[in-house]
């Protein structure tokens, strides 16, 4: 009892020290790949290629095919990603994925006896680094170490086990020499990695049982074929309330591993053994050490089969992704009733922070790209006739933008409470004020048309005159408001041209604001026609809708000045 208890105590303090080690790896490495990551996650296209490696490049840093899976799940549900961009990356991240068992397989050979040398160096460089990205480089760094000296655990923790006669006549009945013993392998390394949730975590107990000599090399090849299934359990505990298209990603990356296994599995005895055993001959070959024999030249083939699985399906899938995903479409039929795309199912705990804000700056574009169409719709009301539908949508439009107004905050509020690297913070606090001005914009259009709708109401209708006084001033507000909005949408390279301009922009708009009112109380004054006192307080009213209206614009190219002074402050 007391050697079975230290064998788990052991081995699970390891595994726990390794996922934790896996934990500050990925943040080490998002902190300082941040920048990248936002540029390849907005550069995902429907191509294969692109998508693939996005998916691929992605993994590697993030350091877990789950991770991107589940985040891939909630870019499909928010309406950020469609499901043929989903399928491209779901299959780039089962190749990214295979870094973690190369780092895993290092371990023997290389690395294992230096990870105290590594977490002591790297924790004081975190402690005591005054630079933020060599904080986070050592972060990464300090990640290495903790899942080389996890890894070391473990394996100290099964050594044991090569003597338990118990242990090894029970593993003889999983021993993948024949198909029957295939088909159970690859069984446990599934129902293994699911109840673990990382096949990062599943693969490091395996390279460790092969390295002590507890299991074969064909044992532990086969659980890696097992993980790959295990793994998009993952994906479906993400999509069950989700929508039709998340559900439709999670199917993809379960029949994508599931096909792929069908397929390679029938070659692995005849085809790949006898080609591993060839390309590393002395893989089945003992070394001795005070504690006994162990076999470090069993890992690197072990994760050769991990990546050459996912390297071979992705080539036997890539001319047919296009027809896959129309097959997981029909397998997975669509709802009657229209599913609304909602931030809010995205979760940003489980997903890098540098893509988390990235993905909250996608919906701030779009926030953006109503407003202009409330804009555009309003003007097209103030100069023609009566339009319900119009006005209709004005109002709906305000009302959706102040919904997502309060899911961009609550989102980026979580994405906040996490530690962020300086500049990922800047840029999450930058969205919070673009978002709310965008949404103040809406509501500064609602109130106009309000204004317009009280004036059909008591009667009343613009000159001619004041009619083309507003429509000038409209006009402007309008393009003050594109020109902030482009300075947001292409960034730093477009940006200090409008914003170095935009208060003078501003101050035109003002200045004209002033000369109407002015016209307008001359007009009173005159007691010229059409200059009734209600209609003069209604049109100066829509003034200081338009004076805010301009403050709004200006407020967004400001929160972007701020933005990029602290970014380069932290620089």
């Amino acid at each position: 009892m007391a050697s079975t208890c230290s064998i788990l105590i052991n081995t699970a303090g390891g595994l726990g020290i390794f996922l934790l080690g896996m934990n500050q790896l990925s943040e080490g490495l998002q902190a300082v790949a941040g920048q990248r990551l936002r540029k390849i996650v907005a550069s995902v296209t429907s191509n294969r290629f692109a998508g693939i490696t996005t998916g691929t490049v992605v993994t590697g840093i993030v350091q877990s095919s789950s991770v991107v899976t589940v985040m891939v799940v909630g870019l499909v549900t928010a309406g950020l990603m469609t499901l043929r961009q989903a399928v491209n990356v779901i299959v780039g991240a089962n190749i990214g994925t295979t870094v973690t068992a190369w780092i895993v397989a290092l371990l023997p050979t290389k690395l294992g006896n230096q990870s105290m040398f590594i977490i002591a160096v790297s924790a004081l460089f975190y402690l005591f680094a005054k630079r933020e990205k060599i904080r986070y480089i050592a972060l990464a760094f300090l990640g290495l170490g903790l899942i080389f000296f996890g890894l070391d655990l473990m394996s100290e923790g099964l050594k044991p086990l090569r003597t338990d006669p118990d242990f090894i006549a029970w593993f003889r009945l999983f021993h993948a020499d024949s198909v029957w013993g295939l088909s159970k392998c690859i069984l446990v390394g599934a129902i293994a990695t699911a109840i673990v949730q990382s096949s990062s975590a599943a693969t490091a107990i395996s390279i460790s049982l092969a390295y002590n000599g507890v299991i074969s090399f064909e044992t532990g090849s086969a659980l890696v074929f097992g993980m790959n299934i295990g793994t998009t359990v993952t994906a479906w505990l993400a999509a069950m309330a989700a929508t039709t298209e998340a559900r439709r990603a999670a199917l993809a990356h379960t029949l994508f591993n599931c096909i792929g296994v069908l397929l390679l599995a029938p070659l692995f005895l005849p085809v790949f053994v006898p080609l591993l055993h060839h390309l590393y001959p002395s893989m089945t070959e003992p070394v001795t050490n005070g504690a006994g024999a162990v076999y470090p030249h069993i890992t690197a083939p072990i994760a050769m089969v991990h990546t050459g699985f996912n390297v071979i399906n992705t080539c036997i899938f890539l001319p047919f992704l296009g027809y896959f995903t129309a097959l997981v479409r029909r397998l997975v039929p669509g709802s009657d009733v229209k599913e609304q795309p909602r931030l809010t199912m995205l979760e940003p705990q489980r997903m890098s922070p540098a893509i988390a804000v990235e993905q909250a700056r996608e919906e701030v574009d779009g926030m953006a790209t109503a407003a202009l169409r409330m804009l555009t719709d309003f003007r097209a009301v103030l100069s023609g006739p009566k339009r319900d539908d119009l006005e209709r949508s004005i109002f709906e439009a305000e009302s959706k933008l102040d919904r997502i107004q309060h899911e961009v905050s609550d989102f980026v509020g979580k994405v906040m409470s996490a530690h962020l690297p300086t500049d990922v913070a800047y840029r999450a606090r930058m969205l919070l004020r673009v978002a709310d001005e965008y949404e103040s914009v809406s509501d500064e259009v609602q109130s106009l048309l309000k204004m317009m709708q009280r004036m059909r109401t008591n009667g009343m209708a613009l000159s001619h005159e004041g009619k083309e006084e507003m429509l000038s001033l409209h006009d402007l507000c309008y393009r003050f408001a594109v020109q902030v909005t482009e300075a947001f949408r292409k960034g730093k390279t477009y940006a200090p041209d409008v914003l170095t301009n935009m208060r003078s922009d501003a101050q035109a708009i003002s200045q004209r604001i002033r000369e109407i009112r002015e016209a307008q109380l001359q007009r009173l004054t005159d007691h010229k026609p059409h200059a009734e006192p209600l209609k003069i307080v209604l049109l100066l009213d829509f003034l200081n809708v338009y004076r805010r209206l301009k403050e709004d614009c200006l407020n967004i190219g400001e929160a972007m000045i701020d933005e990029r002074g602290s970014t380069a402050e932290s620089a």
